[in-house]
């Protein structure tokens, strides 16, 4: 696939993604204050376009970075370090979100503000490890 439409669908699967992230957030502080109701929607949109989103960008991402040869390249491996903290974020909010949706009371409430902010922190920082390459 030429450059230019790899990049492409790698950032829209980037925008789907980080889109199915921040619902999952707002989603799983919604249910738990009692409104459950929210996630079930949400389960079936993570599982039909966030998780495919979220495999589409480590797959293009993977090639690009393999075509251009950036592997040596530090800024790739500090992006990296960003990508894979969202997709383990993706990871915990989702458990906990199945265990919210089996009934189960949380651990501990999660703070919207913190975790969207590191969301937009993350992705605003692999912004400018992309296009400014700085080191």
């Amino acid at each position: 696939m030429p450059y230019l439409w790899l990049k492409a669908v790698h950032v829209a699967a980037v925008l789907l993604f980080i889109g199915g992230l921040f619902a999952q957030t707002f989603a799983l502080a919604a249910a738990q204050r009692g409104d459950a109701a929210t996630t079930a929607p949400l389960a079936r949109w993570d599982r039909l376009v966030t998780v495919p989103a979220m495999l589409l960008v480590w797959v293009t991402g993977a090639t690009i970075a393999v075509e251009a040869g950036w592997f040596t390249s530090p800024w790739l491996w500090a992006k990296l370090a960003f990508v894979l903290a969202l997709t383990g974020l993706h990871g915990i909010q989702s458990g906990k979100l199945r265990r919210l949706r089996g009934g189960d009371l949380p651990s501990s409430p999660i703070s919207v503000l913190r975790v969207a902010g590191f969301i937009a922190a993350a992705i605003a920082s692999i912004a400018v490890l992309v296009v400014a390459k700085p080191f």
